[in-house]
């Protein structure tokens, strides 16, 4: 699990997500072991790390779905959520809050 969450996050680091944050969440009671939480700097950068994502993760993962506007997107591999949002849906939606009330954070880039 560390190493998958490794390549996750230098994929979005190398690609110039900001703010990633990592959610160790395989002790409580949630749909995932880990979400991660990235910024992009726009909408098209998010639509952009997403397909970062898609390419540098095969054939190693299998992305079982992804859910995707310009402002926010959450690629599901299972027991990982990868959130990626603009800065402005990061604070109207504050999934930090959320997350960190039924998890503790493992790592902030």
């Amino acid at each position: 699990m560390k190493d998958r969450i490794k390549k996750i996050t230098e994929i979005l680091d190398k690609n110039k997500a900001e703010a990633i944050e990592v959610f160790d969440l395989s002790d409580k009671e949630y749909i995932v072991d880990t979400a991660i939480i990235a910024s992009s700097l726009g909408s098209r950068h998010t639509l952009a790390l997403l397909d970062h994502l898609k390419k540098d993760l095969k054939p190693d993962e299998h992305i079982n779905n992804v859910d995707e506007s310009g402002d926010w997107v959450v690629i599901d591999l299972g027991d990982i959520l990868i959130h990626i949002m603009t800065p402005e849906y990061r604070v109207k939606y504050d999934m930090e809050t959320f997350l960190s009330e039924i998890g503790e954070t493992k790592e902030t880039l």
